[in-house]
């Protein structure tokens, strides 16, 4: 018994000891970004009611700790909570990281219409009931609603962006990061982006943001796909869009898989199918459209570090109006002078000659690294493929064959790092390395429009931003970019002694075959752009900007190279050999004011580009297809200038009224003539009347006034075969001025949760209003589309 007794005092000593909890843990708290330390961070350790605030140092501590394995949770404002499990063995020191930038985290934080993308620069993004009214229509259509873009249009499914009158290879297109390339020269080359995959999207109006460009002379437009939430959710949306013109619709749908370790997994899709289109008078032959758009992403989005995988595909068969197939130049002026197209035909979903059929592949990579007080690097790798094939109407065994094959293939590697570990200053630089190849199938039997070419790429930028005080920022950066074009192509032999380059090109041709030459013609651009500018914010809700940019882009392939019959646009088309980097000198002043319950924006530009590249109507050719107009590429001195104009006014909280206005004027200063395709001035008013008590019940109404263009290039004479003499052809005039009237409504329903059926209807040229825009190009032929009715249902998961 006594034995017992003595281990049972043994034993007990060895407890009390053990229990001796004298240990202390001291710890800092940083702001990863900056190495700043954070006051007011509350620490607490989790299963006990201990908890302590950071000092002014950062530093915190715990006194009396039982060695052993603990679980720190430490919050601060603006920061997201950060769990740390640690070891005490005796004192203990302990220093953490917090994540004090929440736009780096990826949470979703919109405020009022504060433009991300660039700090002096004009710029506007679609709100996101824009994008889903717009979800059955084009990029181009969709980004109409915000001042100073307008559209050229081959018909209702070919639509490019035009910003403040600039458009083709001047406006870059950036999706999910990613810079389009598809072959964007050409009026009747759409991009090749699904809208219904991004649910963010804003233009900036010419080149102020460096990082993605130098050679965006007329601005960027931004596409990224809603930011992943880093928590443990799986959400989704589906939407349908019923139209009565064209009497087909398109569905799409999203879903989405996120984990609050950061992996998230999305999927998206969308197939659109319209038949034929039609004008208030008479139905558009042979316009109707089938597309079909998929995506994926995967990734994981960790403070430290992160990536993401991405791939999409777009696939669209476009119909060309029937109409604007023209077999010799008496057709033309009879369509032009004629109130009817020379086909119409009945209705149908098929898609005959000519018609375009275009794929476009698009994979990247990404990773990310956040670095301790200095910043974050981001390497990217980007993979596109582009097929395009035009249809002519041709006959016998080469019916279905196309007149233009083209294969465009885009590897891309980019690294940026951000230097943000000092408050108030932001510097980024970066270097990009790009090959492209384009490859022009012979076996159309028809001479290759665009040759075959390699092209290489490479450019450096670095961008700052430096506040000065709580009022005033400033911004500037500089970029260079080097671009090499390695061509072979086939050149006529009459049309290189017509064009001179058997005086100024000899050195190129590596073979004459009799009538026709090979040459081998490569090119070096070096190309260099800058920008300053600054923000001022004024007080009350008003804020000034001021932005001065000096851009160079090298001319595109269509430029250089272009030497024959373009199928699809039923012309033959000239490039240039001489023609050289266009130069740009834009200044853009910016007065806004962004308050609760009215604002403005008042954004006059004056744009000087030396070198300007355009394409023009200059005559007319015969060929063994017919006779087709001729347009020509040619270099020029031109300015372009303008205004944007926007108001809206909340009256209450049931309504809001916008006016928007925009006016572009552009000169050929050589020649003191107006330039070709200068978007006409136009006025749009709105008001919407809101009641949320009603299942947010919305209903609107959209008034559209487009003026006559009363400034354009003189038309051209050509020799009318029919009438045996020269005949004026009025291939500029632009058409008269006309009004539209939209309707717009929707209410919101509850299934299975809140508010997540919604049931729009909303109707387009309301009053069935005939008339022609001078930026389509078959307005020659046709009236514009007639009213359109729009039923969307969608649906959230």
């Amino acid at each position: 018994m006594r034995y017992y007794l003595i281990l049972l005092f043994v034993f007990a000593g060895f407890r009390v000891s053990a229990q001796d909890c004298n240990s202390i843990l001291v710890g800092e708290v940083y702001d990863f970004h900056d190495n700043r330390p954070l006051d007011g961070a509350t620490v607490s350790i989790t299963g006990k009611d201990r908890t302590t605030l950071s000092k002014e140092d950062g530093k915190f501590s715990f006194r009396n700790l039982c060695d052993g394995v603990l679980e720190l949770e430490i919050s601060h404002p603006s920061c997201t909570t950060k769990f740390v499990v640690l070891t005490i063995k005796g004192d203990t020191f302990e220093k953490v990281f917090l994540e004090h930038h929440l736009e780096e985290l990826e949470e979703v934080k919109v405020v009022g219409n504060i433009p991300k993308n660039t700090n002096s620069g004009q710029e506007e993004r679609l709100s996101q009931k824009d994008i889903e009214r717009s979800s059955g229509s084009s990029l181009g259509d969709a980004l109409k609603k915000i001042t100073g873009v307008s559209t050229l249009n081959t018909g209702g499914n070919i639509v490019k962006p035009v910003i403040q009158g600039l458009n083709g290879s001047r406006v870059l297109i950036l999706n999910n990061n990613v810079r389009m390339q598809d072959m964007e020269w050409g009026d009747e080359h759409a991009p090749n982006v699904d809208i219904n995959a991004n649910q963010e999207i804003s233009v900036i109006k010419g080149a102020a943001a460096l990082e993605y460009g130098g050679d965006a002379v007329g601005g960027v437009i931004v596409l990224n796909p809603l930011p992943i939430v880093r928590k443990d959710s799986l959400f989704g949306k589906t939407q349908m869009n019923l139209f009565s013109n064209g009497r087909g619709g398109n569905i799409t749908s999203t879903i989405a898989k996120s984990y609050d370790s950061g992996l998230y997994l999305k999927a998206q899709g969308s197939y659109k199918l319209l038949g034929d289109l039609e004008a208030p008078d008479y139905m558009l032959s042979n316009t109707g459209i089938r597309q079909l758009g998929v995506s994926f992403n995967v990734g994981k989005r960790d403070f430290v570090q992160g990536w993401e995988a991405y791939y999409s595909f777009f696939d669209t068969d476009i119909g060309i109006l029937r109409a604007s197939h023209i077999g010799n130049v008496d057709d033309l002026i009879q369509s032009i002078n004629s109130e009817q197209p020379n086909v119409i035909n009945d209705f149908t979903y098929t898609i005959a000659r000519p018609n375009q059929e275009v794929s476009h592949h698009l994979g990247k990579l990404n990773y990310y690294r956040r670095m301790e007080g200095v910043g974050k690097w981001t390497v990217q790798y980007d993979f596109q493929k582009n097929r395009r094939f035009e249809y002519d109407i041709r006959v016998g065994d080469d019916a279905d064959k196309a007149s233009l094959d083209l294969q465009l293939t885009t590897h891309s590697l980019l690294t940026d790092v951000k230097f943000d570990a000092k408050q108030g200053l932001d510097i980024k630089v970066g270097l990009l390395g790009r090959y492209q190849n384009n490859f022009a199938n012979p076996d159309t039997g028809v001479r290759r429009l665009i040759p075959d070419y390699d092209k290489y790429d490479l450019g450096a930028f670095g961008v700052a931003e430096y506040s000065l005080n709580e009022s005033w920022t400033v911004d500037g950066g500089l970029r260079y970019d080097f671009n090499r074009i390695n061509a072979k192509k086939f050149y006529r032999t009459s049309r290189w002694e017509e064009r001179g380059y058997d005086q100024d090109f000899s050195d190129i041709v590596l073979e004459d075959l009799g009538t026709q030459l090979l040459t081998n013609p490569i090119f070096n651009f070096h190309n260099f752009s800058g920008s300053a500018g600054l923000n001022y914010e004024m007080g009350g809700d008003n804020l000034l900007r001021v932005n001065y940019t000096y851009s160079q882009r090298a001319p595109n392939p269509a430029e250089l190279f272009s030497e024959g019959l373009h199928h699809s646009a039923a012309r033959i088309e000239l490039g240039d050999l001489r023609i050289n980097s266009e130069k740009s000198s834009k200044v853009s002043i910016s007065l806004e004011r962004n308050a609760q319950n009215w604002g403005y924006t008042i954004a006059p530009f004056f744009n000087s580009i030396k070198d300007f590249i355009l394409l023009e109507p200059t005559g007319a050719e015969f060929t063994i297809r017919g006779a087709f107009p001729v347009w020509s590429y040619r270099q020029t001195d031109a300015t372009l200038y303008g205004l944007d104009v926007s108001i809206y006014n909340n009256w209450n909280t049931n309504i809001r009224s916008e006016h928007k206005f925009a006016w572009v004027r552009g000169t050929d200063v050589v020649t003191d003539i107006p330039l070709i395709n200068i978007p006409a001035a136009n006025l749009n008013n709105s008001i919407e009347f809101k009641i949320p008590s009603w299942n947010n019940f919305t209903f609107g109404m959209e008034s559209q006034f487009v003026f006559e263009q009363k400034r354009f290039p003189p038309n051209i004479t050509v020799f009318s075969p029919e009438q045996q003499q020269d005949v004026l052809l009025a291939i500029n005039t632009p058409p008269p001025a006309y009004h539209l009237i939209a309707l717009n409504a929707e209410k919101s329903f509850s299934l299975l949760n809140e508010n997540d059926l919604t049931v729009g209807l909303a109707a387009t040229n309301l009053l069935n209003t005939s008339y022609r825009d001078y930026l389509n190009r078959l307005r020659y032929f046709v009236d514009d589309m007639g009213r359109n009715i729009n039923l969307r249902i969608i649906y959230n998961y």
